[in-house]
């Protein structure tokens, strides 16, 4: 490992072998509740959502709306207000609970000052809800680091995959907000991420984050940041990609990732209050094909998931939109699916 250069008490540099000191978020409360912040954030929201009834009528009465809330995140009589809860099927159905538009325009405005901090002591390797980072990223990724590993499909190269348990519906509110306060140590900020977390009851109390937050994207990485530091410092795990809950570690060693297990359990468990899901843990080798993002990947070419192309090829039977459509083929091309492609066309032109 290579030491660290830190500052003394004295002042002067000196060498190290621990971690660099946690950096601090320095941002004033007033510079995220500015109304000039609300208005930028105002602009990032509107994006795609012009059309909404809802967000219309805010945008009606915009400055007075905006303004309104300026004063009371000043004098932090700000409180959240309700979700709206509805189902979708994403393949699998999840729950969904979306805040009014002006609690969601906070969370743009919290969001676009805590993320540029926060991203900056995220490793490399997660690849969920980032700039310039995303699920094909991840899989290109996981390609390179099979390549290297095996040594050019040379030896064997074997996968450690996990996922976490109902993920979002167990984050715990207070070893969430214990993480960001080491991080930001004003207490006004700190008063406002409060407001936020325990804005959401999933029905446990003092558990969850809603899937319809923007900060919730934020807030799952700052959480899971603790595992992914603990699997690249203590278990020294260096081929490694997360995203979102899901995750894999190579190496050429069956033996050492089974020692593992265990080792991911207790600290999941222990300090983040999370399980990993019990049919989701598995170890097979790169050539007999891993299942990770909806892909099965092999050592020169991944397919798509079995069941993700019946569901694809049964919606475009039923007619999907022409977007949903476009979104179909651009996947495809991430992909050996040429065929599947061809498929996906043919179907559409007759149907």
């Amino acid at each position: 490992m290579y030491a660290l250069l830190m500052r003394s008490r004295t002042g002067k540099i000196v060498r190290g072998g621990g971690r660099l000191p946690c950096l601090q978020f320095s941002h004033p409360y007033e510079d995220i509740i500015s109304v000039e912040n609300l208005l930028a954030a105002w602009t990032e929201f509107l994006r795609g959502k012009r059309q909404k009834p809802d967000v219309q009528a805010f945008h009606h009465q915009l400055m007075e709306n905006i303004l309104a809330l300026h004063r009371e995140l000043r004098s932090k009589i700000y409180r959240h207000g309700d979700y709206h809860h509805f189902r979708i099927a994403d393949p699998k159905p999840r729950d969904i609970h979306k805040a009014a538009v002006r609690d969601r325009l906070l969370h743009h405005a919290l969001y676009r000052q805590l993320y540029p901090f926060f991203d900056r002591a995220f490793i490399a390797d997660s690849y969920s809800c980032r700039v310039a980072k995303g699920t094909h990223r991840a899989m290109n990724r996981f390609r390179a680091l099979a390549y290297r590993v095996s040594r050019n499909h040379t030896r064997t190269a074997c996968v450690l995959k996990c996922d976490v348990r109902k993920f979002f519906a167990s984050i715990d509110h207070r070893t969430l907000l214990d993480i960001v306060s080491r991080r930001v140590p004003d207490a006004d900020t700190m008063w406002l991420v409060g407001q936020v977390v325990r804005s959401f009851d999933s029905g446990v109390e003092g558990k969850g984050l809603p899937l319809g937050n923007l900060t919730s994207q934020l807030f799952a990485n700052v959480y899971m940041n603790e595992f992914d530091q603990f699997v690249k410092h203590t278990l020294k795990a260096r081929y490694y990609i997360r995203y979102a809950d899901d995750f894999v570690i190579l190496t050429h060693d069956r033996g050492w990732l089974e020692e593992l297990i265990p080792r991911i359990e207790s600290f999941l468990m222990e300090r983040l209050g999370l399980q990993l899901h019990p049919k989701k843990v598995s170890i097979h080798t790169v050539a007999s094909g891993v299942d990770f993002l909806g892909w099965v990947h092999f050592p020169d070419h991944r397919v798509l998931r079995t069941t993700t192309k019946r569901r694809m090829l049964r919606n475009v039977g039923m007619g999907e939109n022409e977007a949903r459509l476009r979104s179909y083929l651009g996947l495809l091309t991430h992909g050996n699916a040429e065929k599947l492609q061809n498929e996906v066309r043919n179907r559409c032109v007759g149907a």
